[in-house]
């Protein structure tokens, strides 16, 4: 369902577990700090993010449409969806009944992974053999680096809308989502239908009322779409969900290349980590912005 040019997807969440992954094969590499793990048979989608000396996983896996990947939308294609029309919608880790995706290469070799795949249409299941989603994952502390690469081959020419870079679902225990608008820190818990806001930092965190969570950052990207919707646990049906967003059309031969950042911690040092960051910068550092 899309809205003014917005993708308009917050009962992704509410839908019923009736879908769960039940057959997930995981690969993980870690570092002192850190530790990830991607679901090969899901098109190596990113399901686990913890600190490695703590059991607490943050990411929501409980069907191919979450957990944190890529996902891009063109126009209405004659599918549907939960009784809605629905959208060309190439979703690295599956369909909505959990077809899974072609992985066409794979490896996890010196604490880095990487992946090739041709994705599922969300609604419409095909396997898009137009399309080709990479991704390249390392970690630096507490820092995980990903490099996601979508190519198109097909011969379509969709609008320009707003698309996920990526989609990030996480434990719905960790309700607050914040981020800095301008002077003032945000911290505030999301209704079950799409908002959307700027962070003058380029950055957006879930945590929990003790103020420990997970951050994502896409530079120089500034704005993001967000809900949550009540629940918790790794597979639950309830989520807390966060994307940054950037403006582009699908045409043919297009190549599209973004790098994100994951980071642990509390909310001071998820900002402190994105702070520190190498340009690109979204925008000048605000220093008054302060926790």
């Amino acid at each position: 369902m899309m809205k003014h040019g917005y993708v308009i997807v917050a009962w992704i969440c509410a839908a019923p577990a009736l879908f769960a992954l039940t057959d997930a094969r995981w690969s993980f590499i870690s570092n002192d700090y850190v530790r990830l793990g991607v679901i090969t048979n899901y098109g190596a989608t990113i399901g686990h993010f913890s600190l490695v000396t703590a059991a607490v996983n943050f990411v929501n896996y409980m069907d191919a449409g979450r957990m944190i990947q890529q996902s891009y939308y063109g126009e209405q294609d004659g599918s549907s969806w939960a009784g809605n029309p629905w959208h060309w919608n190439p979703v690295q880790g599956g369909s909505y009944l959990n077809d899974k995706p072609a992985l066409l290469a794979f490896s996890n070799v010196n604490n880095r992974i990487y992946a090739k795949v041709h994705p599922r249409n969300w609604a419409g299941r095909q396997l898009l053999t137009n399309v080709v989603m990479e991704e390249w994952i390392d970690l630096t502390g507490r820092l995980a680096r990903i490099v996601f690469t979508m190519t198109y081959t097909g011969p379509s020419n969709y609008a320009a809308r707003h698309q996920e870079v990526p989609a990030m679902f996480m434990d719905a225990a960790y309700p607050r989502l914040t981020y800095c608008t301008g002077a003032t820190l945000t911290n505030f818990q999301p209704a079950g239908v799409n908002g959307f806001d700027n962070s003058t930092e380029s950055w957006w965190a879930y945590v929990n009322a003790a103020g420990d969570g997970m951050g994502i950052m896409t530079p120089p990207t500034t704005f993001a779409t967000y809900y949550w919707i009540a629940g918790s646990g790794n597979e639950g049906g309830g989520c807390s969900y966060v994307s940054p967003m950037q403006t582009f059309g699908i045409t043919p031969n297009l190549v599209h290349q973004y790098t994100v950042y994951l980071t642990i911690g509390t909310t001071q040092q998820i900002r402190t980590a994105f702070r520190a960051m190498p340009a690109p910068r979204a925008r000048a550092r605000h220093a008054s912005c302060s926790p």
